[in-house]
C-alpha cells in the first residue's frame, strides 16, 4: 500500500513512490534542502557541522522546467568552504564506466585554473558516487576512496584529487568508522522504501529528519512526481539497451568463434588437400617412370 500523502508525516505509512535512489530526487532534495546537503557532505567527509562555513550548488538547475525529451543533468557539482569543489552523483544502473566516466568529471573540474594563476592554486577536487551495484567485485567494499599514489610504497603523490564511492548494496560491510559518522544510515535512507522504515532510520537525526520531511513534500508534488517517472523510464530503457547490447555482444562473440573454428576446420582441410595433392603427384610421377621403363 501507498502513502497517503494527504496525511501528516507522522502519519504516513505504506511504499514511499520515489526514494533518493532516483536520480532526480536525489538532486531535487540536495538542490532544495541544504541542511540536508550539509549534513550528507558532513557525514562523507567526516567533518563536523560547524567545520562546514559555506557550501553552494554551483550548477543549479530550474526545478520546475517542464519535462523534455533531454537529459537531465543530475550530478550536483558544490563548492564547499570556497576552498573545495565537489562533486556528487546517484547511479543506480551499472553501464561498465564508473571508473572513466568519474575519472573524466574530476580531472574537467580540478583543471580550471583562471589565466595567471599558479599551477598550486588549483583547488581540490572531491567526487562521491552512490551506486547501487559492486564497482569491483572481487574487492568490494561499502565507502571507498581513490587518490594518486606510488604504486610501489604507497606514497601520497597528491591529496588534491579524490574519487570515492558508496556501494548502496553493499552495506552490510559498513567499518565502525562509517558507522561512526553514520554514513551507512544515509545509504539506507536512501534506499528505504517505507515511510515507517525511513522515519525508523531519522529519528535520532536531525539532518536525516529534514531529508525525510522533504521526500515526504516531493512525493506530493505532481512536477516532482512526473519528473521522476521520468527518469525511472529513462533508466529502465538504458538497461533494456544495454541487456540486448549484451545479449547481440554474446551472440556476435559466439559466431567469431564458430567462425575461427570454421577458419581453423578450413585450413585443416586445406593442409590436408595439400598433402595429398603432394602426395598424388608423387605417385604419377612413379607410375610415369615404370611406364617409361618399360
Amino acid at each position: 500500500m501507498r502513502a497517503n500523502l494527504t496525511i501528516p508525516l507522522e502519519q504516513a505509512t505504506g511504499e514511499i513512490r520515489y526514494n533518493m535512489t532516483n536520480d532526480y530526487m536525489f538532486r531535487y532534495i540536495l538542490q532544495k534542502n541544504k541542511k540536508v546537503l550539509k549534513g550528507l557532505i558532513s557525514s562523507l567527509l567526516h567533518l563536523k557541522l560547524q567545520d562546514i562555513k559555506s557550501i553552494e550548488i554551483t550548477n543549479p538547475i530550474n526545478l520546475s522546467d517542464n519535462i523534455s525529451g533531454k537529459d537531465f543533468i543530475l550530478d550536483v557539482d558544490i563548492f564547499m568552504n570556497n576552498d573545495t569543489k565537489i562533486n556528487l552523483e546517484m547511479q543506480v544502473s551499472n553501464k561498465h564506466n564508473w571508473p572513466d566516466r568519474s575519472l573524466s568529471y574530476t580531472c574537467r573540474s580540478f583543471d580550471q585554473l583562471y589565466r595567471g594563476h599558479k599551477y598550486e592554486e588549483a583547488l581540490p577536487v572531491i567526487h562521491i558516487g552512490f551506486l547501487d551495484f559492486t564497482l569491483f567485485p572481487d574487492h568490494p567494499e561499502f565507502y571507498s576512496s581513490h587518490m594518486l599514489l606510488n604504486v610501489k610504497n604507497n606514497h601520497l603523490f597528491s591529496d588534491k584529487i579524490k574519487l570515492s564511492v558508496v556501494d548502496l548494496s553493499k552495506i552490510e560491510l559498513a567499518t565502525e568508522e562509517d558507522k561512526f559518522y553514520q554514513i551507512d544510515y544515509w545509504a539506507r535512507l536512501f534506499k528505504a522504501k517505507t515511510w515507517e522504515e525511513i522515519k525508523m532510520l531519522a529519528k535520532d537525526n536531525e539532518n536525516m529528519q529534514e531529508a525525510v520531511n522533504s521526500i515526504y513534500i516531493a512525493n506530493a508534488d505532481e512536477m516532482v512526481r512526473q519528473k521522476c517517472l521520468a527518469r525511472e523510464e529513462a533508466e529502465r530503457h538504458e538497461r533494456t539497451m544495454l541487456r540486448d547490447i549484451q545479449i547481440l555482444e554474446k551472440k556476435k562473440a559466439v559466431l567469431e568463434n564458430k567462425n575461427a573454428a570454421l577458419q581453423d576446420e578450413n585450413t585443416a582441410l586445406q593442409n590436408k588437400n595439400t598433402a595429398l595433392e603432394q602426395e598424388l603427384r608423387a605417385l604419377k610421377e612413379q607410375f610415369a617412370k615404370i611406364t617409361q621403363n618399360k
